[in-house]
């Protein structure tokens, strides 16, 4: 299984690094194809529930909200959510069957929100000044507080942490996350040129956002009972397992820069 994880982190980390350096439109095709992945895998693991959210239209809307992280001067956004509303309600009406209609409806919406709409942020960040510097940080924080918390709760965890939504972590795992998160970050934030307030109070943040971003997704997946989004990545699962914890930490880092830095 590690050796697995190993090699599939390999072949990710250098594509992931590789495209954020070069940014622009193949950064952004990049995250939009990742969070296709996991808004697919997300309405799957609805259907096989038994409801019936639209792979169409969110699948579409992901791509809206990308597309408007990209270029939000386009106006894109606003057009593509409620035209993603009113052609929902349209097609229901047009068919026989309403049944399950609202918890489809919202769930095809909620779909898209959650993974287009906080990808979008990872989009946001590269397109700051410095904005190669800040998703590095991103990136430095969500893999090392996610890493030493796999390790950490694997070799030496044997006290729950959140077990109703995720029965394998620990709190070991999860206080190991928090200090070497914290550290890789304030680590990030100097070479960054933050103070080493802001350099701190990021790290505390970004930990936390990459932990509760992993219990969100797992909180979704208790609720439909499955374990991992999917099997595409060998030894992470789904790509929505994969990135689950960057979603939440691209918001944080993306709302520091602009609120606190004021990047």
């Amino acid at each position: 299984m590690l050796v697995t994880r190993v090699v599939s982190a390999t072949v990710l980390i250098p594509l992931v690094l590789g495209t954020a350096y070069v940014g622009g439109p193949y950064f952004a095709v990049l995250v939009t194809v990742a969070a296709l992945l996991s808004g697919y895998e997300f309405y799957h693991i609805m259907r096989e529930r038994g409801h019936e959210p639209s792979y169409v239209a969110g699948l579409t809307l992901i791509a809206v909200l990308l597309l408007d992280a990209y270029a939000p001067r386009s106006g894109v956004m606003r057009c593509g959510v409620t035209a993603t509303v009113i052609v929902l309600m349209l097609w229901q009406i047009l068919h026989a069957d309403t049944q399950g209609f609202l918890t489809n409806w919202a769930l095809t919406l909620t779909g898209a929100l959650y993974v287009g709409g906080l990808a979008g942020h990872l989009v946001s960040l590269r397109n700051l000044p410095q904005g190669l510097g800040w998703l590095l940080l991103a990136f430095a924080g969500t893999w090392a507080t996610d890493t030493a918390a796999y390790f950490a709760g694997t070799y030496w965890g044997r006290h729950g942490f959140f077990t109703r939504l995720s029965p394998h972590k620990t709190m070991e795992g999860a206080l190991a996350g928090f200090m070497v998160g914290i550290l890789a970050t304030a680590i990030a934030g100097h070479l960054l040129g933050l103070v080493l307030w802001q350099s701190l109070l990021l790290g505390v943040l970004l930990v936390l956002g990459v932990t509760f971003g992993d219990l969100a997704e797992s909180l979704v997946k208790r609720q439909v009972g499955v374990k991992d989004s999917s099997s595409l990545i060998p030894g992470h699962g789904g790509m929505l397992d994969r990135i689950d914890s960057l979603l939440f930490a691209g918001v944080v880092v993306y709302y520091f820069a602009v609120w606190v830095v004021g990047a």
